[in-house]
């Protein structure tokens, strides 16, 4: 199902103007995904264009063409021509095909596979150079495991894919980074997932990956302890003793800068915030409610930890606006942004990438 990127994509060396090549994998057929990729290349003469990089999509042509009609918006579709630099309103393909027909709106467990053939086809362009970062629109996680493939998220696929021994998922935006010790856990199951080796791969990860991909020399991070009032001296649990306090105390010893485990209610503070570059929560859902908060519709979810930069959309599928015209494009735009931007700073071309730090600019 995978189609050989290296002939339709070619060298970026043969580009009109070489420029940083960025994959945009389209996501679930039946969600959000096609809309947003179509409506946005359709406004590319104020958004993509004005980007000193190159937009690809890797998805469905006939979807794409299909999609846009339905959604009533103009926009030429062609294969994507290494020599040829698209116009405005232009949208630029790979081709991966779909196993069925979609319609908007309907999950079908038969198009799993091909939801995966995008990531996989990205994912390889990234590993072998021909890309230089990609953006993912949501995938609907339910129908790949419906359709009797183990999928928990793009987090963890990407980094089974890549071979590595760790990733890290932040979220960015509305003036913060937020980053996970766990990822997708039952709540129940969090506390036996939380241990020394884990955070600590997870904190020099994103010690590392701040300096590499965003230009921070020394970053400030806070950390969230797990329980309520970071365990009241063990009276409220015992992880911020055994594992939290242990593994923050070794890190800092060599250098890094640290500051917790701290009551995860308060933590999210202006004054905090202010002197901090990003803020470490435990779980997926005792920081990302604060980040979508301030950020909802125009926050960007980044892997860090991969050999390469990838970033995604804030939001899921939406089925019910799929094909409707109610979709919005902002998120997609912001993560377009931030993966140029990571890009640029990981070249050296920027002191420090656009994202600011936990507190704001």
């Amino acid at each position: 199902m995978q189609p050989d990127i290296r002939k339709a994509v070619g060298a970026s060396a043969r580009t009109a103007k070489p420029q940083p090549l960025i994959a945009i994998t389209t996501g679930e057929p039946a969600g959000i995904g096609p809309d947003i990729c179509v409506a946005l290349a359709a406004q590319s003469a104020s958004s993509l264009s004005a980007l000193p990089a190159r937009i690809v999509f890797l998805g469905d042509r006939t979807l794409l063409a299909d999609r846009a009609r339905q959604l009533g918006i103009t926009i030429a579709i062609r294969d994507y021509q290494p020599a040829s630099l698209p116009e405005p309103g232009m949208l630029d393909v790979v081709h991966v095909p779909l196993v069925a027909a979609c319609r908007a709106g309907a999950l079908d467990p038969a198009n799993a596979r091909y939801v995966l053939a995008l990531l996989e086809a990205a994912a390889d362009g990234c590993a072998s150079g021909t890309y230089a970062a990609m953006v993912t629109a949501p995938v609907h996680k339910g129908v790949i495991n419906d359709a009797g493939i183990p999928f928990t998220g793009h987090t963890e696929f990407l980094e089974a894919r890549a071979h590595v021994p760790g990733v890290v998922m932040m979220l960015a935006g509305g003036g913060l980074r937020v980053a996970l010790a766990t990822t997708h856990f039952a709540l129940a199951d969090v506390p036996a997932a939380l241990t020394r080796t884990g955070l600590e791969r997870t904190l020099r990860i994103l010690v590392a990956e701040l300096t590499r991909r965003f230009g921070i020399a020394e970053p400030r991070i806070l950390v969230a302890g797990l329980n309520p009032h970071s365990g009241e001296g063990g009276h409220l649990g015992r992880e911020e003793i055994d594992v939290i306090t242990p593994v923050l105390d070794r890190l800092r010893a060599e250098g890094m800068r640290l500051e917790g485990p701290l009551p995860a209610d308060t933590m999210f503070v202006p004054t905090r915030l202010a002197t901090a570059d990003c803020a470490l929560a435990m779980y997926h859902d005792q920081g990302l409610p604060v980040l979508k908060y301030a950020s909802f519709g125009g926050g960007v979810n980044i892997t860090l930890g991969l050999p390469y930069i990838r970033t995604s959309v804030d939001h899921g599928t939406a089925l019910d606006l799929a094909g409707r015209g109610g979709a919005e494009t902002g998120s997609l735009l912001a993560a377009i942004n931030m993966a140029v931007e990571m890009v640029q700073a990981t070249r050296g071309k920027l002191p420090e990438a656009g994202a600011p730090k936990a507190g704001g600019a």
